[in-house]
């Protein structure tokens, strides 16, 4: 997952007023890593406005995403953590405080990515990480671990 997701690609207790913005954070995040333009932020929200907050995968965690595009340049991976958490609108998963961005260059290129993120994210001690650290390089690390198999 590390070779998906750079320290770049992530941001740590950032302020945002609700849903959209979370997207349009982790959507920025990925333009500016070179995976996709700007036109795939806007397929995330509109996504989510035409599904619902479908995206709301665990509580407190959002998997923003959109089918594979020509907005898309390579398969990626962002991450943003809220320092105050917002509501996407998900009964049982809501508020949300960890948001992810992926983007996939074809229907099957991210499966090994979505493995490596469950993996990671299923271990309550990463998700209590990811809350409380204000520190991109351990959060790399302990994804690093998972990637290695650690």
């Amino acid at each position: 997952m590390s070779e998906i997701i750079s320290k770049k690609n992530m941001r740590l207790k950032i302020s945002v007023k609700d849903w959209r913005q979370a997207i349009t954070e982790v959507g920025c995040l990925l333009e500016s890593g070179g995976h996709t333009i700007a036109d795939y932020t806007q397929e995330m929200i509109k996504a989510v406005e035409t599904y619902g907050p479908y995206i709301v995968v665990a509580p407190g965690i959002a998997l923003a995403h959109s089918r594979p595009a020509p907005s898309v340049l390579k398969t990626g991976l962002s991450l943003t953590t809220l320092a105050e958490p917002v509501n996407f609108g998900s009964e049982e998963n809501d508020p949300v405080y960890i948001v992810l961005g992926l983007c996939a260059i074809s229907n099957n290129d991210h499966l090994e990515m979505i493995s490596q993120l469950v993996e990671f994210l299923d271990n309550e001690d990463n998700i209590e990480l990811l809350k409380s650290s204000n520190n991109i390089q351990d959060i790399y690390s302990a994804i690093n671990k998972v990637e290695q198999g650690d």
